[in-house]
């Protein structure tokens, strides 16, 4: 059998100044993002070229970015894979890839995800940071001492502890032994209970919005699992803001599924780092630029048929 290709899409923090200029190149992806600005209410061509760091660190800007930046890459590149999955804020534009929602109500989820959790995150003063290698079981004892949240169970290591400003200085100053610490440009507590006005919120607003079921496998962060019906994967959505997002499942459910071969959409690199770690004799491609969009579709031509995984 020939390559089972998923798809990703990177979550908050992948993010760097000028990341789409290469794509505004290509033939109506100007247009299209002018529209989804429409959408979204943001300048979204000036936030993904000529935008400082600061300026798309913020949560309200970043998300929408980030999920726009996804879509417009996975409908040039323009191939249908056998799974897709998204990290955190990126399972919006892989609902909207496997056809759960579309791309609009992505990005209006997108939007209104982003205010509200850069609102919650202004209630107490919350941050994130990542903990790199270590004893895994050492590593989960030490953050539950400090009182943080494995906000994100990347794999490979790397683990997001996530809480308040004095829980992560505590970490700081008593760190699991043999594990780096990186301080993450975030603004606050994401996937922990700090996030919960934001699940609020999401909750209120979906009931009303198109849902339709997969056409394409989607994995859900909550669990890995693949999941079959798209209110669920709705409702998984807005769930997903206060709980922890499991990559390292998601991974997991990628080997079982017998996954070969890998894109991650733009600002690609994060995913396809933890991937090229983790998932050994996996071909990785980061479509951070157009110029891998032939890489890219010469390992979607080896994919096979959704009934060819689904039987596998």
């Amino acid at each position: 059998m020939g390559c089972v290709l998923a798809i990703t899409a990177p979550g908050q923090g992948a993010q760097t100044p000028g990341f789409l200029e290469a794509w505004l190149e290509l033939p109506g992806v100007t247009e299209r993002l002018t529209w989804w600005s429409a959408v979204t209410g943001l300048d979204l061509i000036r936030y993904g070229t000529t935008a400082d760091a600061d300026e798309i660190r913020d949560t309200a800007v970043a998300q929408p970015l980030l999920v726009s930046a996804a879509l417009i890459a996975y409908e040039v590149l323009d191939v249908k894979p056998g799974l897709v999955a998204g990290h955190s804020v990126g399972e919006l534009a892989a609902a909207a890839m496997a056809g759960v929602i579309s791309p609009e109500a992505a990005l209006v989820l997108a939007r209104e995800r982003g205010r509200a959790m850069a609102e919650a995150a202004t209630v107490t003063e919350t941050g994130m940071t990542a903990v790199l290698g270590g004893d895994p079981g050492e590593v989960q004892t030490v953050l539950k001492e400090h009182g943080l949240t494995p906000a994100n169970m990347n794999g490979a290591g790397q683990v997001v502890a996530a809480g308040t400003m004095e829980q992560l200085a505590a970490l700081k100053d008593r760190p699991p032994s043999g594990a780096r610490l990186r301080s993450l440009q975030v603004a606050g507590a994401f996937h922990t209970v700090h996030m919960r006005p934001a699940v609020d919120t999401l909750q209120r607003i979906t009931p009303g919005m198109p849902v339709a079921d997969p056409g394409i496998q989607v994995l859900s962060n909550r669990d890995g699992a693949v999941v079959g019906r798209g209110e669920d994967f709705v409702a998984r959505l807005a769930e997903q803001v206060s709980n922890p997002v499991r990559w390292d499942s998601c991974m997991e459910t990628m080997t079982d599924l017998g996954v070969t071969a890998i894109i991650e959409l733009p600002p690609a690199g994060t995913l396809a780092g933890i991937a090229r770690r983790a998932l050994p004799g996996v071909e990785v491609v980061a479509l951070k630029t157009p110029d891998k969009l032939d890489q890219a579709r010469i390992l979607a031509e080896a994919s096979p048929s959704d009934d060819t995984l689904e039987n596998a």
